[in-house]
């Protein structure tokens, strides 16, 4: 089927002062994005071409990341806030602009599905005019009800101004809206203020539309994945109905989650089947696993790749920048930054290894550390494979170990080593026979004349 053009407004301009935060209120995260980022992804994935996001004045911050996240968007501003229906006209020339669909939705609803977005523009590809999408809610006070009659919708009606029977109706409105687009500016703009706010709102477009003789209807959605965000205690909700999702997606996709409710998934997090991950484990942005991998428990990852058959933890974090191999082991308290490891390669406990490149079936001892900064700059360690460090080996970077190679444990690397060479880089071990006694009978009499 061939896919309709398609403009997305993304209202995105509320400072949301209820969270008690000086940054704008769609740049809280969920899943380590942004809220309106994850709006824009849906939208992606639903197809849309094009999309305007409408900002508030002085929000460069808000704006660089909707480039970021969505490249090709626009950005317009809404100077003055006077209501939603204002807000969408602040993207006026981007409306000008011939679309089949027009979709307006708002920049705190990171739940929102592609799927829904999709069932949207089905709704007017079907021949509607204007669709409200809508959801069934447990607890509908305070919502807008949508009233419809033989399923045309006939009016969005605020808790405020409802009788007592619609306050009974249990179907409510999300504010997402579609719009054909030969109509979407026209309804826009006959949106008046006669209200007790004097603001416009996008709500009004039902009554106008049912109006002009032109086809209103609503389609349901979730309640979950509509909901907006105006506080911190939502957010938080938002976060915790964002983790489930991301856990039962992981189970669905063949991954063994064994405490899931432990689990913590950012938003871009890339298991394969065959995947298990143990209790208490955090995965920040930018983390692929491989299948067959396995992620004990309390570690924590961020800007990782792991290779399939890989062990990770417990109580490993991995870093931006780590790249392990397959069948690749980090143990318990090793930290790796901006370092891979070869096929085969263990680090497999209390360790640092940073900027550097680990070569396959190397074993790092324990306590080894690499000393990656001088103070101003970051330098390298290369580590060659089949090698075996020592523990307690400090290796200051910029240094090479080649193919092969031992270092004593306790060795200080400062120079490189060649292929199949023994390192040893310690001071000569000197016994005194008798010298604790001394050294014991010394500290004692300067303790004692201290008294």
């Amino acid at each position: 089927m061939t896919m309709r053009s398609c403009l997305s407004v993304v209202l995105a301009a509320g400072l949301g002062t209820r969270m008690k935060s000086d940054l704008p209120k769609v740049m809280h995260e969920v899943g380590g994005l942004a809220l309106v980022g994850h709006v824009l992804k849906a939208l992606q994935s639903a197809g849309s071409e094009r999309v305007s996001v409408v900002t508030g004045p002085d929000m460069p911050t808000l704006e660089n990341l909707v480039r970021e996240v969505s490249p090709s968007a626009q950005c317009h501003v809404q100077t003055d806030r006077l209501g939603t229906a204002h807000a969408a006209l602040a993207a006026k020339p981007a409306l000008e602009k011939a679309a089949e669909d027009v979709l307006v939705l708002f920049g705190d609803t990171p739940l929102v599905t592609p799927e829904t977005i999709l069932a949207v523009r089905a709704a007017l590809r079907e021949g509607a005019d204007l669709v409200v999408l809508g959801f069934e809610a447990d607890n509908p006070f305070g919502y807008g009800r949508l009233l419809t009659e033989e399923g045309r919708l006939v009016a969005i009606r605020e808790e405020k101004d409802a009788s007592e029977t619609e306050r009974r109706v249990t179907f409510c409105n999300s504010g997402i809206m579609g719009f054909n687009g030969q109509h979407a500016l026209a309804l826009l703009e006959a949106i008046g203020n006669d209200n007790a706010k004097r603001e416009f709102y996008l709500t009004d477009a039902v009554e106008i539309a049912n109006a002009r003789g032109l086809k209103v209807v609503a389609v349901t959605g979730s309640e979950a994945e509509t909901q907006g965000i105006n506080t911190r205690a939502q957010l938080a909700a938002c976060e915790a109905a964002f983790q489930q999702r991301m856990r039962e997606a992981a189970l669905e996709n063949g991954c063994t989650l064994l405490a899931p409710e432990t689990v913590f998934f950012s938003h871009d997090t890339k298991l394969e089947p065959d995947v298990t991950v143990e209790q208490n484990v955090v995965f920040g942005p930018g983390v692929k696993v491989a299948g067959g991998a396995r992620i004990r428990a309390f570690s924590h990852l961020e800007g990782a790749q792991v290779g399939s058959g890989s062990l990770v933890g417990p109580y490993a974090r991995l870093r931006p920048g780590a790249v392990l191999g397959a069948d690749t082991h980090i143990g318990n308290f090793v930290e790796v930054k901006n370092a891979t490891f070869g096929s085969g390669a263990k680090a497999n406990h209390l360790s640092y290894i940073g900027d550097a490149s680990v070569g396959s079936k190397t074993n790092i001892g324990a306590g080894t550390i690499t000393c990656n900064y001088d103070g101003y700059l970051k330098h390298r360690t290369e580590i060659g494979a089949g090698s075996f460090v020592g523990s307690n080996s400090t290796l200051v970077a910029p240094v090479r170990l080649g193919n092969g190679v031992f270092t004593a444990a306790g060795s200080v690397i400062t120079k490189d080593v060649q292929r199949d060479s023994l390192a040893f880089g310690r001071a000569k071990q000197v016994v005194k026979d008798g010298g604790a006694v001394r050294l014991r009978e010394k500290l004692q009499a300067a303790k004692d004349a201290k008294s």
